[in-house]
């Protein structure tokens, strides 16, 4: 697959991931040799990754990820003007997250990336927080980008984070030292081809010079 294809086509895969196909370790350690490769502040290469396939354990984190989705669903969500393509796409986007909630606990591989340091005290800056989630985004997105080069598929998610102490006890996480910047679910898909998403045309996005 060249990269012009892998990089259009990485969709957050919900419904259309095969949920009884384990995913091998061998594949998994193959996509985190590329996720490290990734750019990181300093070069401190601060991060870890925390792989989860036993069944208790995602059972657990699947009932906190749900709780939290239901919570996040019932709050007024964006509001789009009628001609803006993403209203159209509202509604098929909010069926899949929920498809995705109530099945969690059956994905077949959780993968929560996480990076040294919290910014989450008093006093903290935009700077410290675009330097730390700065040095784990790039490895986690490559992560999911050579994942979908190996046929697997997977969606990008964060609302476990209401729960990410607990999550942290569970799974013996530093809570102390260490942030969760995402939760990373992953398996194969049950077939058929990925496309490019459409999007807000660039005219709407992109300053030149100045806002």
């Amino acid at each position: 697959m060249d990269a012009q294809t892998v990089l259009t086509t990485t969709r957050s895969v919900r419904k259309r991931l095969d949920f009884d196909r384990p995913v091998p370790r061998e594949l998994l350690l193959e996509c985190l040799e590329v996720a490290v490769q990734a750019p990181t502040g300093s070069n401190s290469q601060g991060w870890q990754f925390v792989i989860v396939t036993d069944p208790e354990k995602k059972r657990a984190i699947g009932e906190w990820y749900r709780e939290s989705w239901y919570v996040y669903a019932t709050k007024r969500g964006p509001k789009y003007e009628r001609d803006d393509l993403r209203r159209e796409q509202l509604p098929r986007v909010a069926s899949s997250a929920q498809y995705l909630a109530d099945r969690m606990h059956e994905i077949p591989v959780m993968v929560i990336p996480c990076i040294e340091g919290r910014v989450d005290v008093p006093g903290a800056s935009n700077l410290d927080m675009a330097g730390l989630y700065g040095s784990i985004l790039p490895a986690a997105w490559s992560f999911l980008l050579a994942a979908r080069d190996r046929g697997l598929v997977g969606a990008w998610t964060t609302l476990h984070l209401k729960y990410e102490r607990e999550t942290a006890e569970l799974l013996g996480i530093p809570y102390e030292r260490y942030t969760q910047a995402a939760l990373i679910t992953l398996g194969f898909s049950t077939g058929g081809d990925f496309k490019p998403a459409e999007r807000i045309p660039l005219e709407n996005l992109v300053h030149w010079e100045r806002w």
